[in-house]
């Protein structure tokens, strides 16, 4: 439900590179089911993998949207795979942003508008990695149960 939530969301900002790690990801939670369902012990083990990797890819996703080192919003369009300026959905529509277009721009390019955002209660970057924190701490307990099933599955296997 939670890669589901966020897959909406970032399909709403067009944020490519994140709907293809959230279907990646949705694929091997429907992966994991069906190995636990079928007492199939390497697509847990798969499941626990793809895990690991999912933790990186939140990890660096709060690194992102908190300008970690040298990563920046406003240079990087890595989310969008340097395709479009589109941003995070909740830029725009967090709760209680005030959104007013700034017309007759010449920073931005013919198809596009220049906006500003003020009175959120809560910045756009906040929900972005309370979001992916919320991955992380999912993944790990995932991470646990898949290792601790496939151990029980080969045990049985073996007697």
């Amino acid at each position: 439900v939670a890669a589901l939530e966020r897959q909406i969301f970032d399909f709403l900002g067009y944020q490519w590179a994140p709907i293809l790690a959230n279907f990646l990801h949705i694929m091997a939670v429907i992966l994991g089911i069906f190995g636990t369902i079928q007492y199939r012990s390497k697509y847990l083990m798969m499941y626990a993998v793809w895990l690991v990797l999912w933790v990186g890819w939140n990890a660096f996703i709060i690194c992102f949207y908190l300008e970690v080192g040298r990563l920046s919003q406003d240079r990087d369009f890595i989310m969008t795979f340097n395709t479009s300026l589109h941003r995070s959905w909740w830029m725009e529509n967090g709760p209680g942003c005030l959104v007013t277009p700034v017309m007759n721009s010449n920073l931005a390019p013919e198809d596009h508008h220049v906006i500003t955002v003020s009175g959120c209660l809560l910045d756009y970057q906040y929900i972005e990695v309370v979001s992916s924190a919320m991955q992380i701490f999912l993944a790990l307990f995932g991470f646990v149960y898949a290792c601790y099933v496939s151990k029980v599955f080969l045990e049985e296997e073996d007697s």
